[in-house]
């Protein structure tokens, strides 16, 4: 098995990025994790991809080992961080693989920061349009008729604060019965790792920030119901793969339709069947095929 290191930089806004590398081949990939994870959560695929493939894994200001010296406004400030952690590192040509939350950074991040990336996988992603927040009903549903709008009345949501308290308390038994029931469809990680994924989770000191500017994204070329879209999907001229699970009670298949209707021929799509929001537990040995396969054909950044 490769060694994992963990490493951190300084960069020049005064934040510390901390992540994980493998060693491997000549072909770089870098993983971006969701939100209420960090780099942490990668390890199935860090530890089982194939070896001619170097990995990095980040974790994104506020989670982790990451510093969260300047609160986030926007999904720039996560993206704009990811360009200066790889010059900093001097990493190019790359394949960008972006989960949930991660999705909507890189996708931010090829659309701003052309010729560093060569292929974008989008894993259960946030749409290119957004990730709405609702009000959270008296029932623990979202009221979709009631789009927050501001990152005040997001901190006041009951949904904001139940999640808050779980990580204030170590509250693992109510975030485990949480992504049980959410995340979780046709496996589970075994006990050490899911332990070990628990406590990871309550080192995020951006839950509230990240809810509301994963609300206010919009790549897209149409308004999404609260921001008018930035009309950047077009700068982005690399192969995309757009990977969703069929099960997944998190990203909803709306959202994976807009992402495939912005991307139109940019973009491949795979189905995952039976997978949930994590296919990296519920499909591995596919998920790790696919990416593989992806990864491998040739092409420049762009």
């Amino acid at each position: 098995m490769f060694e994992v290191l963990l490493n951190s930089v300084l960069l020049s806004n005064g934040e510390k990025i901390a992540y994980r590398e493998r060693a491997g081949g000549d072909k770089n990939v870098l993983l971006i994790h969701g939100n209420m994870t960090s780099s942490v959560h990668w390890d199935l695929v860090i530890e089982n991809i194939a070896p001619e493939f170097k990995v990095y894994a980040v974790d994104l200001r506020g989670f982790g080992e990451s510093s969260y010296n300047q609160p986030i406004d926007s999904i720039m400030d996560f993206s704009n961080d990811l360009k200066l952690f790889v010059d900093e590192i001097g990493l190019r040509d790359f394949s960008l693989v972006g989960w949930s939350l991660g999705g909507a950074v890189a996708q931010q991040f090829c659309a701003d920061y052309p010729g560093y990336a060569t292929h974008l996988f989008l894993l259960a992603s946030a749409s290119s349009r957004g990730y709405a927040y609702f009000e959270t009903g008296t029932d623990g549903f979202p009221v979709t008729s009631n789009r927050l709008e501001t990152l005040e009345q997001v901190k006041q949501d009951g949904k904001t604060k139940v999640v808050q308290n779980a990580y204030d308390t170590k509250n693992f038994e109510l975030l485990k019965q949480t992504w049980d029931m959410l995340i979780y469809r046709e496996d589970k990680p075994d006990q050490a790792r899911y332990e070990k994924y628990l406590a990871d989770m309550t080192t995020q000191r951006n839950l509230a920030e990240t809810y509301q500017v994963l609300n206010i994204f919009n790549l897209s070329n149409v308004h999404n119901g609260l921001t008018e879209g930035q009309d950047k999907i077009k700068n982005i001229g690399i192969p995309v793969i757009i990977a969703w699970g069929d099960e997944d009670l998190v990203v909803t298949k709306q959202m994976t339709d807009e992402l495939i209707e912005d991307y139109g021929e940019k973009a491949i799509y795979k189905e995952l069947t039976g997978s949930g929001h994590s296919p990296l537990i519920d499909d591995l040995d596919n998920l790790l095929g696919i990416m593989e396969d992806f990864f491998s054909k040739q092409t420049k950044a762009q």
